[in-house]
């Protein structure tokens, strides 16, 4: 073969296996793709062959499909399954949540030690399948491309956050989501329930948390946003029973999903202290705050009923929530309250407690003791290591000797990066959710697409020593602005994307150009699920402001 006739050949394999190529189309990107030439063919006399352990994932395949393109297949148990059949095989040495598909035109294979690493191999084959409905199905089957995709996450937590204290969403919108996290491999829904302006969830010791905190008779509005004036002048409620609580975590369990759910403590507790007053320090009767923002309302920590409460309410907490960690706010709490109280003084007097940051990490602690013993963890945002972060807050008054106890996990969310640096040296574990990076209230504008994506849990200047400290990330939906629910679709969605391959994706395979063109493919599922995403031209045009 000449030089001219090589350099032809080569040209058209590239050629063809580029257009191959651009049918892989998979969010996150996986750590290894390996584009076939080869198609197959998925119909209705395909069988999904599974062993003891991946039963669960094959049902979960068998119901997709039907559901996705239309037509049934059958399911059968073995290890060796022949020729044009999915085949969900067992490989005990993969580590957690990995997997391996290899599509020829002979079948599928995926690969995994579990039923999340089968389960991800099934998010990525059904991303991979063209944009279609059930109409497909009229035709009995559907092409796959050719592949071969190992694959694993960067970090093990990879969370979205939903903010139900301010505005009620509903079942139907969690289960949206959950949705949308399993297709992009998202493993915690952090499950934002309390705050000043509403407590979401049924605690059946104290049942007027959500037959008073659970309602406000307006909501602030109005272009300037925390300066507004204005108010909806239309009452807002809502609320979770525990019997939704256990159908929403049985559905998420499904989908590989945990369920952190946060209770604030001891700040953002107006909603609670409407409801029994003898929890605020200052023992007056409130109402429902209708204005958002941090409150001077704080928890009297130093009075016996107001721990025998948190007590209480972790009780119900733990007892509905599977989760290993428990997440209890601890952000934002203002001291005023504490500092002008006698019993607080006097309580302060006698353990020892120099400033009110000595008086919160003492009450978090005595909070992650209880939760120790429940066989849980603590996590809260690194405030609770008494970070001074806040113009209301005075140096004198965030000096602290105390010692946060270690087996807290630290949610990272506003600071310069030494203190996330300091707090992994401390030998705590982190979650970086820092604020002008992961917060999907902020206007597209502010948070870009482009600089969602490029956002790296690991802060600049750790120590790689210290990396595996930093256990994963998180990205936040607030919802102090985001009153409906297709101002919260626009919002998340494209966005969430881009934190799931921040999550997954390993930072060396990350592109971005690549991954606005998969995005095109994500969007029409989208459409299909009738999410109200934000269209690429408002995206593209404040991309380049």
């Amino acid at each position: 073969m000449n030089y001219k006739t090589l350099l032809f050949f080569c040209s058209c394999l590239f050629v063809n296996l580029n257009s191959s190529a651009q049918n892989i189309s998979i969010i996150p990107w996986p750590y290894e793709v390996v584009v076939g030439r080869e198609t197959f063919t998925i119909s209705s006399q395909t069988k999904i062959a599974y062993c003891d352990k991946s039963l669960r994932t094959a049902k979960i395949l068998q119901t997709d499909i039907l559901d996705k393109l239309g037509f049934q297949v059958k399911l059968f148990k073995s290890e060796t399954p022949g020729e044009g059949n999915i085949c969900l095989k067992n490989d005990k040495n993969m580590a957690n949540e990995a997997y391996r598909l290899v599509i020829s035109k002979n079948g599928i294979e995926i690969i995994a030690s579990n039923n999340a690493g089968w389960f991800y191999g099934v998010q990525s084959l059904f991303q991979l399948i063209p944009a279609t409905d059930k109409t497909t199905g009229i035709m009995g089957s559907i092409q796959v491309p050719g592949v071969t995709i190992s694959d694993e996450p960067r970090f093990a937590w990879r969370a979205f956050m939903l903010d139900e204290g301010r505005y009620y969403k509903g079942m139907a919108q969690v289960k949206l989501l959950l949705d949308e996290m399993a297709r992009l491999k998202m493993n915690v829904f952090h499950w934002h329930l309390v705050d000043n302006e509403g407590w979401r969830i049924e605690i059946k010791k104290y049942p007027l948390l959500t037959e008073i905190g659970s309602k406000r008779k307006s909501s602030q509005i109005g272009p300037l946003k925390w300066e507004s004036p204005m108010q909806s002048g239309e009452p807002h409620e809502g609320f979770y029973t525990q019997k939704e609580i256990k159908e929403i975590i049985k559905y998420a369990e499904e989908r590989h999903i945990t369920i952190v759910p946060e209770i604030e403590m001891p700040g953002h507790s107006t909603a609670a202290i409407a409801a029994y007053p003898w929890l605020g320090t200052e023992k007056k009767r409130k109402d429902v705050p209708t204005r958002f923002g941090v409150s001077d309302d704080v928890y009297d920590v130093s009075d016996p009923r107001c721990l025998q409460f948190f007590t209480d309410v972790l009780d119900e907490i733990v007892d509905l929530f599977p989760s290993k960690v428990i997440h209890i706010g601890g952000d934002e709490v203002k001291y005023n309250d504490w500092k002008k109280s006698a019993s607080i003084q006097a309580y302060m007097k006698d353990n020892n407690l120099a400033t009110p940051a000595d008086l919160q990490i003492f009450f978090t602690n005595y909070i992650s003791h209880y939760l120790q013993s429940k066989g849980r963890r603590m996590m809260g945002w690194n405030e609770i290591l008494g970070h001074n972060l806040h113009e209301y807050q005075s140096e004198i008054d965030t000096k602290t000797n105390q010692q946060l106890a270690k087996g807290s996990i630290i949610h990272f969310w506003k600071g310069d990066a030494d203190l996330a640096v300091q707090a992994a040296g401390r030998g705590y574990e982190i979650v970086n959710s820092h604020h002008t990076k992961t917060y999907l209230d902020y206007s597209y504008d502010d948070l870009t697409l482009s600089r969602a994506y490029a956002f790296d849990p690991i802060p600049e200047g750790l120590a790689p020593k210290y990396h595996e400290k930093v256990i994963g990330m998180g990205c936040q939906m607030w919802g102090e602005w985001i009153p409906t629910v297709g101002n919260m679709h626009f919002m998340v969605f494209p966005r969430i994307a881009a934190f799931a391959e921040v999550g997954w994706t390993m930072k060396e395979n990350k592109d971005l150009g690549r991954f606005k063109i998969n995005l095109k493919k994500l969007e029409k599922f989208w459409e299909q699920k009738g999410i109200y995403y934000a269209p690429e031209s408002f995206v593209e045009k404040n991309e380049n402001k």
